[in-house]
C-alpha cells in the first residue's frame, strides 16, 4: 500500500560515481627538430623532415622551413595546423609590406613581427617552435629563437622542436665551447657549421623518435638561399 501511495520507493537507488572532468585539447605535437647556426657571413638553418605523431608517421619528406625572403627563413615545427596558419599569416604581412615599401623586411624585423604576432595570441598561442636565420643589416649572421608567445632571443646558435633539449648542449659545446678552459673561440666556419650541424641530427635520430628520415638545410648568405639534403635512418 506504502508503495501506491509513493511510486518513489519502487524506483531503483541511483549510485553517483563522483565527478567527471571533461577534457578540452585543441594542440597536436606532430614532432620535428630545428638547429640553426650563424657565422660571420652566412647563416644556416636545418630541419628533418618526418611529419609524425605519436608512433604514426603522416609523411618522410616534409619541409619545416619557409623561405621569406633572400636573407631570411624561418624554421617552425610542433602542432602543423597551427605552423601552416602561422606562416600563411606571416608570409601574407610580408607581402603586404612589400607592395607598401617596394622592399623587402629585413631580418631583424621579421624578427620583431613574429615576436609581435605571437604576444598577440598570448592567451591561446600557437603551439609552435620558432627559429627564424638570415642576414642582418651588416650582412652577419643572425639567428633569432622565440618562445611560445613571443619571447625574443638574438644568438649564434640555438636548437628547437622535439629534440631541442637534446640537441642544444652538443651546440653549447662543439659551438659554443662552454666551460672549457685555455680555448680560443674563433668565428665558426661553414664547413665545420655543416659538419656539426649533421652530426647533432644524427645524434638526434638515434634518440627522438619524432626526427628522422632526413633533413633539409638552406644555406643563407649575400648571394641568396641555397638547399643541400642529408639522410637520416628512417626507421
Amino acid at each position: 500500500m506504502a508503495s501506491i501511495m509513493n511510486p518513489r520507493f519502487d524506483l531503483p537507488a541511483l549510485h553517483h560515481a563522483g565527478p567527471t572532468q571533461a577534457a578540452f585539447n585543441p594542440y597536436a605535437d606532430n614532432g620535428g627538430s630545428i638547429v640553426a647556426i650563424a657565422g660571420d657571413d652566412f647563416a644556416i638553418i636545418a630541419s628533418d623532415t618526418r611529419l609524425s605523431s605519436g608512433f604514426s608517421v603522416y609523411t618522410r619528406e616534409q619541409s619545416k622551413l619557409f623561405k621569406l625572403s633572400s636573407t631570411t627563413v624561418l624554421g617552425a615545427t610542433g602542432c602543423w595546423c597551427d605552423t601552416l596558419t602561422l606562416t600563411r599569416i606571416l608570409e601574407a604581412r610580408l607581402q603586404m609590406y612589400l607592395h607598401e615599401h617596394q622592399k623587402c623586411m629585413s631580418t631583424a624585423a621579421v624578427a620583431q613581427m613574429l615576436s609581435t604576432m605571437m604576444y598577440y595570441k598570448r592567451f591561446f598561442p600557437y603551439y609552435v617552435s620558432n627559429i627564424l636565420a638570415g642576414l642582418d643589416d651588416e650582412g652577419k649572421g643572425c639567428i633569432y629563437s622565440y618562445d611560445p608567445i613571443g619571447h625574443c632571443e638574438r644568438s649564434k646558435f640555438r636548437a628547437g622542436g622535439s629534440a631541442g633539449a637534446l640537441l642544444q648542449p652538443l651546440l653549447d659545446n662543439q659551438i659554443g665551447l662552454k666551460n672549457m678552459e685555455n680555448v680560443d673561440v674563433q668565428p665558426i666556419s661553414l664547413e665545420k657549421a655543416l659538419a656539426v650541424l649533421k652530426d647533432v641530427f644524427i645524434s638526434a635520430a638515434e634518440r627522438d623518435i619524432y626526427t628522422g628520415d632526413g633533413i633539409l638545410i638552406k644555406i643563407i648568405d649575400k648571394d641568396g638561399v641555397r638547399d643541400e639534403k642529408f639522410p637520416l635512418r628512417r626507421d
